[in-house]
């Protein structure tokens, strides 16, 4: 886990770009209005987690299909590995429309792209 710490600022940044993705995507589906302090830091928190682990896929993804390929393919397999079911099974279970917990998915595939994308983009210092 040495990784997280010797690319600690391109998680920070990439964790911003996730959020403001994040942001946009809650401003356009019309849910605007203030965050409480408590919930944006539990959001910074996870989604830095989150970026940090993609972090970890790309440093280690093997490069034999392309850096861009498997940075995005990367991004898609963890979306699809554990954030799709863990989505599912979470909203599901509460009781949200099938449509609903679609366009949730699809956001975190748009954000767990565009932090692939800023991640590759920034460079990743391998663990040494």
């Amino acid at each position: 886990m040495i990784y997280i710490v010797q690319n600690g600022w391109q998680i920070i940044v990439t964790t911003l770009i996730g959020l403001a993705v994040g942001a946009a995507y809650h401003a356009a589906a019309g849910r605007r209005g203030r965050i409480a302090l408590g919930l944006t830091i539990t959001n910074f928190v996870a989604e830095a987690w989150l970026t940090a682990i993609l972090a970890g896929a790309l440093i280690l993804a093997p490069p034999k299909a392309g850096a861009w390929v498997m940075a995005i393919g990367s991004a898609v397999v963890i979306w699809i590995g554990f954030v799709v079911p863990a989505a599912v099974v979470s909203l599901r279970s509460r009781g949200i429309a099938a449509g609903a917990v679609a366009a949730e998915c699809g956001y975190w595939l748009a954000v767990m792209i565009a932090e692939a994308v800023v991640l590759h983009a920034v460079g990743l210092v391998a663990p040494h």
